[in-house]
């Protein structure tokens, strides 16, 4: 195997990324998080990542995933009683543009995170998961 894991992990990075915003309703991240088949969502005030909101965070209060079945006509009573800002993790671990995919893949290694963002200065500019690794190390293989 003679993959390449030096090179930044800009390169398979996710620039265009789904974001939520503090004040959005926990109704739109389940949208968000269906729509686009994803699992993760950084939450940003303007372009500076303040939290990380996941799927399993949603899943945590809806004590069953019922509230993740696939009819669109949900009960947001659930979701009324709870805000973003209450269930994201806002303590998080952040790379740069410039680390390395070896690098990053260490802090996969090394923690439970399947996400990272990945930010310069307080700007989020990007997103990596373990998926997106994957992908790479199977395509250079």
């Amino acid at each position: 195997m003679n993959v390449e894991v030096a090179v930044p992990i800009s390169t398979i990075m996710t620039a265009e990324v789904i974001t939520l915003k503090p004040k959005d309703s926990l109704e739109k991240a389940e949208h968000l998080f269906k729509k686009h088949k994803i699992r993760h969502i950084p939450v940003v005030e303007k372009k500076r990542l303040v939290g990380m909101l996941s799927m399993n965070d949603l899943l945590r209060i809806s004590f069953a995933d019922g509230a993740f079945r696939e009819e669109d006509n949900v009960s947001s009573s659930l979701y009324e009683m709870f805000t973003i800002p209450q269930l994201m993790r806002n303590n998080l671990t952040t790379v740069n543009p410039d680390n390395s995919i070896r690098e990053v893949a260490e802090i996969f290694v090394q923690s439970e995170y399947h996400s990272l963002p990945i930010v310069a200065g307080d700007a989020l500019v990007g997103i990596v998961t373990t998926t997106d690794l994957i992908k790479y190390l199977l395509k250079n293989d």
